[in-house]
């Protein structure tokens, strides 16, 4: 064998092994479930392929779970990452993994095309390669409850905060969380889960006032009503001052007829 096709073979080796050694540092942008990194299920162990350890800067939320379960009844549930990189619109931003002990889970309305069960499995969620580029790392899901007498249900999260690059490093930020819902009368009231340093930006005040154009009110009324109010104030502070120096005993400015008046009620000699 000559010694240029011998270092070729080489060359081609090393660029299979590159190959390979690419394509495990490859992210997961369609979705994510069971043990793929070796270490238990995802939505348990956590995406350790990025970073060893959670990361509390990215708050990982489900809002929407009842406090109690009625069985069979379908809740819709709300997915939410905060934190981490920038939201690159361009680019993928994050992704979860999700597993419950009891019920089936599915995408929510309209997000058939974002959310997938992993492998089939009804009990497992994921996003897809299009739900990794959601706008705002949020994702619509349902939650079908168990039949009756199941009990207890746990659910497992695990949510990662990307920087679109594909490549797993400590660049992304993911953590986790893990929630229980027994069984039991449905008020009809939900709450919020979450894990993370809480640092979540409120959102907008909602009003709940009626705006006065909405009540009929033409913008030419609502400045004569104004003048209106303010005429009637005027005229009060006048009434106020007249009162207190028009008829005092003690204003140098009063008339003489008045203070002839004052005179004969002090000394009650008036008819």
């Amino acid at each position: 064998m000559s010694r240029v096709s011998a270092y070729s073979k080489r060359l081609l080796v090393l660029g299979v092994i590159a190959l390979f050694a690419a394509g495990g540092a490859q992210g997961w942008p369609t979705g994510i479930g069971g043990d793929a990194d070796e270490k238990g299920e995802v939505a348990l162990a956590g995406c350790t392929c990025h970073n060893e350890l959670p990361d509390n800067s990215v708050t990982v939320l489900i809002d929407g779970l009842p406090y109690h379960y009625e069985a069979g009844i379908e809740y819709p549930l709300r997915i939410q990452l905060i934190g981490g990189p920038e939201i690159d619109a361009a680019s993928n931003t994050g992704g979860f993994s999700m597993l419950v002990s009891a019920g089936t889970l599915a995408a929510g309305d309209d997000f058939g095309d974002l959310v997938q069960n992993w492998e089939g499995d009804q009990a497992t969620l994921t996003h897809t390669n299009a739900g990794s580029k959601t706008e705002d790392r949020s994702w619509l899901i349902a939650w079908t409850a168990p039949s009756a007498g199941e009990g207890e249900v746990a659910f497992w999260l695990v949510g990662n905060s990307v920087n679109g690059d594909l490549a797993p490093s400590d660049l992304d930020r993911w953590n986790r969380l893990s929630a229980s819902i027994d069984e039991g009368d449905d008020d009809g009231r939900t709450r919020v889960i979450f894990s993370g340093d809480g640092d979540i930006e409120p959102p907008a005040p909602i009003g709940h006032g009626v705006d006065i154009h909405e009540m009929g009110a033409g913008l030419l009324a609502h400045w004569l009503g104004l003048l209106g109010f303010a005429a009637v104030m005027i005229v009060l502070l006048f009434c106020g001052l007249f009162l207190r120096y028009g008829f005092s005993r003690h204003y140098s400015g009063r008339s003489n007829l008045l203070k002839l008046r004052i005179k004969h009620l002090r000394r009650g000699d008036q008819l």
